[in-house]
């Protein structure tokens, strides 16, 4: 296989765009499907697909937010209208948000925690593509992937588990980089235990 200068210089810039700086125009559904192809193309120990995804555009933004902000209302009758709007804003403004939900069940020879890592490559993947197709992309959490009434009205089932969202857009703005990690505090050698 030959160096891919490109891929490689991608991929030492590559950064997160936040859901605040990402705009119109999405992805069409020809990039979409794209997208979403390059997507589930991860390890997937066993052929399993342990994940689905769910795609968020259009109207149904506006109506997540509605529906977070109302569960949060529920909980919390005395909350400030500026909260509120927090959550109504939630998927807002990017013009995608695509949810990556984790399926992993029992398997003789597969580990949950594989399958699980097998969803956060997509999560990932996602990134990339829409990386690759001009968009930017924020791959988060937030509180509604934990909670269960949350992530049931999201679209996970019962015994499944959002791995996050992953908001796209074209971005308003070069964010600056971050500081990366230092890589001799995070890297080490292995070498034989002197007792082993």
């Amino acid at each position: 296989m030959l160096a891919n200068d490109a891929l490689r210089d991608y991929l030492l810039t590559r950064r997160s765009v936040g859901l605040a700086f990402l705009k119109e125009p999405g992805p069409d559904a020809e990039q979409l499907r794209t997208l979403l192809t390059i997507a589930t193309r991860v390890p997937d120990h066993g052929k399993l697909s342990p994940w689905r995804l769910v795609i968020y555009a259009g109207d149904a933004r506006q109506d997540v937010g509605d529906r977070l902000a109302a569960i949060v209302r529920k909980r919390n009758p005395a909350i400030d209208e500026q909260s509120l709007e927090q959550e109504r804003q939630r998927f807002l403004p990017a013009p995608l948000t695509i949810g990556v939900i984790s399926t992993a069940r029992p398997h003789p020879k597969i580990p949950e925690f594989e399958q699980v890592l097998s969803a956060g490559n997509v999560a990932f993947n996602i990134v990339h593509a829409a990386n690759a197709l001009g968009f930017a992309a924020d791959w988060v959490t937030r509180w509604f992937t934990f909670d269960t009434e949350a992530a049931a009205m999201l679209g996970a089932r019962p015994e499944e588990q959002f791995v996050g969202f992953v908001h796209i857009g074209t971005p308003t703005a070069i964010i600056p980089d971050r500081p990366r990690p230092d890589l001799e505090s995070v890297v080490s050698t292995w070498t034989p235990p002197e007792n082993g």
